[in-house]
This record gives C-alpha cells, sequence and structure tokens, in this order.
C-alpha cells in the first residue's frame, strides 16, 4: 500500500475547499487539505490543493463530480437533519 498523496482538487479560496473536503471525508476518504493557511494570508498568490492517498482517488473525483452535479444546499441538508431523514435520499 502506499502513501502517496494525489491531488484530486485545487481551489482559490478555502471555504470552498473545506466544503470539498467534508464532502469527501463524509464519504469516509481521508483528506489532506495542502495551501489552507497560506491561501488565507494571500489569497491571490496561493491556491488551497485537495489531496487524497493514490488508491482513494478515483473514489474522491466521483465524489466531487457528485457533489458538482447535484449540489445539496444547506436549507435542504438542515431541514433533514431536523426530521431526521438521511441527506441525499
Amino acid at each position: 500500500m502506499s502513501d502517496e498523496l494525489v491531488t484530486v482538487a485545487t481551489f482559490p479560496e478555502p471555504i470552498e475547499a473545506n466544503v470539498a473536503r467534508s464532502a469527501l471525508e463524509s464519504a469516509g476518504i481521508e483528506v489532506f487539505l495542502n495551501g489552507e493557511n497560506a491561501n488565507g494570508m494571500i489569497p491571490v498568490a496561493f491556491t488551497s490543493q485537495l489531496q487524497v492517498k493514490a488508491e482513494d482517488e478515483a473514489a474522491a473525483r466521483a465524489v466531487l463530480t457528485a457533489a458538482v452535479d447535484t449540489p445539496e444546499s444547506m436549507a435542504a441538508v438542515t431541514e433533514a437533519e431536523m426530521a431526521g431523514e438521511e441527506v441525499g435520499e
């Protein structure tokens, strides 16, 4: 098993990177966010790189693609959680 990391997405804004990180973590994928703090200090100079283990790359890309194709609104997620429903059904 390799500990090699691959970048699956880059983000100019730390907030966007954290949303994507949350989606991957919710799917059980271990995530590393490189450049998060540097980006917050000088946004135009750096991007945040979302990285996963090489063996998780395909799954991570699928999760990110699904999040873009069918985004959940925060209101819908909150309503589902309050109703005790599974989000994404």
